[in-house]
């Protein structure tokens, strides 16, 4: 039970993925510790452990020490009821769009029903399509438009600071749960529905076999906005699978 402001940031979960360079992993170190997070999650870093990540954390090496590393993204989250993803590219299709400070209000809206993430992409390209597909919202930080690329703990930085503001605010904490009550979907359970829609949506004959993903990531993004419950999860799986049956022989149905 968090009683605390500063404990709204225990379930905050900075997630690093496919970082090239050990000296950003060290200065996103310095950037969390400076802003009371301390949950690091590394999926798979390109040159890690390492003695410039070390040197760059500047004194928060306890935070790599206790980083997390593993091998791909949902093992990354497990776990989460909430994952936000940083982006500075405009993408085709369009995810639901956060500044930082509306980001740190939400994930600190969601802390109490359970562990929430943050992604931070690759340096030079970001996170792919497939990666943003885990997200429920991706998070754009308004920098000068003629000069907007950040330096990856220095994005950090910015996400952290806001939600170090949020906690101090300490509105979230008397907040209803935004779900009425009910936990909402863990990314786990969302993966699931996710591929069980595909599933029946190809037996279906509705899905194009041959190029399922722009359908499905649209799909996606609408179940992103309802943030939807485990309950009512459990409900549209139930429907899959009776879809997937077929109509009962007494119908009378061709």
């Amino acid at each position: 039970m968090i009683t605390e402001p500063m404990e709204l940031l225990n379930p905050v979960r900075i997630v690093l993925v496919n970082t090239s360079h050990p000296g950003n992993v060290g200065g996103v170190a310095r950037a969390m510790k400076n802003m009371g997070l301390s949950d690091l999650r590394l999926v798979a870093p390109q040159d890690y452990p390492s003695a410039e990540a070390t040197a760059r954390a500047s004194g928060a090496d306890d935070l790599l020490a206790d980083a997390q590393v593993v091998d791909d993204l949902d093992e990354a989250l497990a776990g989460c009821r909430l994952v936000l993803g940083t982006s500075a590219r405009q993408r085709t299709l369009r995810w639901p769009e956060l500044d930082p400070r509306q980001a740190a209000a939400r994930l600190l809206e969601a802390v109490p029903t359970g562990p929430v993430a943050v992604l931070f992409g690759r340096e030079r390209t970001g996170l792919t399509n497939e990666e943003l597909d885990r997200c429920q919202a991706l998070i754009h930080i308004p920098a000068n438009p003629e000069y907007s690329s950040l330096n990856l703990a220095a994005a950090v930085q910015v996400l952290s600071y806001e939600l170090r503001m949020a906690a101090l605010a300490h509105a979230p904490a008397s907040a209803p749960a935004p779900t009425g009550g009910e936990l909402p979907a863990s990314h786990e359970e969302l993966e699931r529905l996710y591929a069980h829609l595909e599933e029946t949506l190809l037996l279906l004959e509705f899905l194009d076999p041959d190029n399922p993903r722009h359908l499905m990531r649209r799909l996606r993004r609408l179940f992103a906005k309802a943030d939807p419950t485990i309950n009512e999860v459990n409900i549209l799986r139930g429907i899959l699978t009776q879809a997937a049956k077929g109509p009962p022989e007494h119908s009378g149905k061709p």
